[in-house]
């Protein structure tokens, strides 16, 4: 390649050029970063190094890091910096240096490229704040999310006299409302009505879905305080609603009746596909209570039956979601990985007996270890009676 051309290549290369001696000083600059810059060319060789061309943050971070690491290693590459043009302005830019050494090895010169990096600073800005609005918009989503989970679920459980309740609610995702739910409440008449269920997905649409369910469930129980009717109506409404969608949901729901002469309570439960109520009781055993039902709001015309629990001093009723049963701890006897039933009632017979607020605590303790195992929400709800006075035989716990 001619002379020439090699020298025009030099002095219009689309990036900055420059040579300094050992010490920094500008012995050769190119007309490219001339015209940045705004100097003309004898007023910076041989007067000015290359520390002078940059922001006062700039000189401190060359002498700092940039120059003893460029002396150590010989050559440094894509640092950013910010030069100073004659006229104050200041321009990003990324430096890539390099240390020319004599046929003997020894250093003689510095050559420096320099890229305009205003155009790039510019995107990472924007960037910046496109990634700020984000974190803004996702936690606004979060608080929202958590208001609306809330709104799904009661702000405090009521507690029948003489009794004793706890519940727990845990959402898979901090980003998506759950589509788990739960309830205590008081009838006029004495009684109690109480349900858990599990409504199919997640999200916005599931949260229709619960409402709609919690809703329904409890005007239909104060209405008519038959568990199995409940079902029935539920069932209806969802089916009318939403059958096009498939959306539907487990739940199993039910009338408790206070026995204060005994200390304990009776309990009409009616099932829509929803795992078994467990029983623990004040003997130290543990058993699920059978139920039967379809899941609700998938079919038409589903009919529901009732059964009853009876619980004497000390027993505690356990009502749950799939996503405690369904859970996949690091840890785990079942063949496809799942915490189970099985282990479930494992689990219960090590606290049997026990109460609803230990029990609770107990299975909310034992979830904060699965961490990513735990894929789908989870409701827990517990009923206890009180224990038997010391000394005082409880009644026949052969009543469910």
């Amino acid at each position: 390649m001619p002379e020439d051309d090699l020298e025009d290549l030099y002095e219009n290369a689309p990036c900055g050029h420059l040579s300094t001696l050992l010490d920094g000083t500008i012995a050769k600059i190119n007309g490219t970063l001339l015209a940045w810059l705004g100097y003309r060319r004898e007023e910076l060789v041989g007067r000015r190094r290359f520390s002078d061309l940059l922001t006062g943050g700039g000189r401190i971070y060359h002498e700092t890091h940039f120059a003893p690491m460029l002396a150590m290693r010989g050559e440094i590459g894509g640092v950013a910096l910010d030069l100073r043009t004659k006229d104050g302005v200041r321009m990003p830019v990324l430096v890539t240096s390099a240390v020319k050494a004599g046929s003997e090895g020894q250093p003689q010169l510095i050559r420096t490229a320099i890229f305009d990096a205003t155009v790039r600073r510019s995107y990472e800005r924007e960037l910046l704040k496109a990634r700020k609005a984000a974190e803004r918009e996702d936690n606004r989503l979060r608080h929202l999310v958590g208001k609306l989970q809330r709104s799904l679920l009661p702000a405090v459980l009521q507690t029948p006299p003489g009794l004793e309740s706890a519940a727990y609610y845990r959402a898979a995702s901090s980003d998506e409302v759950g589509g788990d739910f739960y309830d205590l409440f008081p009838l006029e008449d004495g009684r109690w009505g109480f349900f858990l269920g599990d409504v199919s997905g997640k999200g916005v649409d599931a949260a229709a879905v619960t409402a709609l369910a919690r809703y329904t469930l409890r005007a239909a129980t104060v209405y008519n305080p038959d568990p199995a009717a409940a079902l029935h109506n539920l069932n209806t409404v969802l089916w009318q609603e939403y059958r096009q969608d498939g959306r539907y949901c487990t739940v199993v729901s039910g009338i408790l009746t206070p026995t204060p002469v005994v200390n304990g309570f009776t309990a009409i439960i009616a099932s829509g596909g929803h795992p078994e109520p467990l029983l623990l009781r004040a003997d130290g055993s543990v058993h699920y209570h059978p139920t039967k039902g379809r899941i609700v709001g998938a079919f038409p015309n589903s009919r529901y039956s009732n059964t009853t629990v009876v619980a004497n001093p000390g027993d505690t009723l356990l009502l749950y979601s799939d996503g405690l049963t369904e859970a996949r701890p690091a840890s785990t006897e079942t063949a496809d990985g799942r915490y189970g039933t099985a282990a479930l009632a494992r689990f219960a017979h090590s606290l049997a007996p026990t109460n609803a607020t230990t029990v609770v605590a107990a299975v909310t303790e034992m979830l904060s270890t699965f961490g990513a195992g735990l894929s789908d929400d989870t409701a827990i709800l517990a009923i206890s009676a009180p224990p038997a006075p010391s000394g005082q035989a409880g009644p026949s716990t052969s009543g469910s």
